[in-house]
């Protein structure tokens, strides 16, 4: 909705100031702490294209392997990757316009993306969650989608997208100590009926929350997943854990390990977009500058 997200003059302060980034990015990317700290409120839309690929290294990647994508484009796939993939396109944002038509811009490019990923890594191949991830790269980067996810899938998450997942298998241990630390009685409640992370939270991490996000939200959570790395995709579970069970009256609708399943699954529908707080933030800054 237009009422949602800050107001124009902010928007523009807030372009003109990674503008600048971008330019000095060389020197930034020497100091981490100066690199991050805009990335908190937000990369503006109109420059994610721009950013996305210089915060996470597939700029610099594209530029030392000069047109090996299109290489990898122009080559055959193994039929029986083709197959997967093709299966599996419209079941990527299925009412995005982007992504309706069989023969539409989106659904080639997505299909062009994937199955170049095959070639570039024949010992992984396709994995089904890497889908729905590389939607969303070509919604916002059409030109370096493809980079963009070989990153994500060797820097960002390795072994996420391999056959045996063992960087999943990881991280879901890793996020039973940070729900134990950081929401004690959910956790408790999870180790009481049985639930472990990866029966509700293994969609959520290779899928990086595509699914279980409100969009405005999602972009806002990868804003930060390409400054920080896999550490925001724990603390954004740790949150949606918390919403689902963090109230003693929460926990009590959820009897067993089913109903608890349940809700942790059902995430999207119960959670409300949180772009409304970003909204006050905004508007709390615009009296600033006014």
């Amino acid at each position: 909705a237009e009422s949602l997200g800050p107001p124009p003059e902010l928007v523009r302060q807030r372009e003109a100031k990674w503008i600048k980034i971008i330019d000095q990015w060389d020197r930034i990317l020497s100091k981490k702490s100066s690199k991050v700290r805009p990335c908190q409120k937000g990369i503006p839309a109109s420059l994610r294209a721009k950013c996305w690929p210089l915060l996470c290294g597939a700029a610099n990647r594209m530029k030392q392997h000069e047109n090996l994508y299109e290489t990898l484009d122009e080559q055959p796939a193994l039929q029986s990757w083709v197959d997967v993939i093709e299966r599996d396109l419209d079941r990527q944002f299925p009412f995005h316009e982007m992504f309706q038509s069989k023969d539409g811009h989106g659904q080639r490019g997505l299909f062009r993306v994937l199955k170049a990923y095959t070639q570039y890594q024949p010992d992984e191949g396709y994995c089904q969650a890497q889908g729905p991830v590389a939607a969303v790269l070509l919604m916002n980067m059409p030109a370096q989608a493809f980079w963009c996810l070989v990153q994500i899938s060797e820097q960002y998450l390795p072994g996420y997208y391999s056959p045996l997942l063992e960087g999943v298998l990881f991280d879901a241990a890793m996020l039973t100590w940070v729900l134990k630390k950081t929401c004690p009685a959910a956790h408790k409640h999870l180790q009481n009926h049985g639930v472990e992370p990866l029966m509700f939270a293994t969609d959520w991490l290779m899928c990086l929350f595509t699914r279980h996000l409100p969009f405005n939200t999602l972009l806002r959570v990868w804003d930060l997943f390409f400054c920080y790395g896999v550490r925001v995709l724990l603390q954004v579970a740790a949150v949606l854990v918390r919403r689902v069970l963090g109230r003693a009256e929460q926990r009590k609708q959820c009897q067993g390990q089913m109903e608890t399943l349940e809700k942790l699954r059902g995430v999207k529908e119960q959670e409300e977009d949180v772009v409304s707080e970003g909204q006050k933030e905004g508007q709390t800054e615009q009296k600033e500058i006014s």
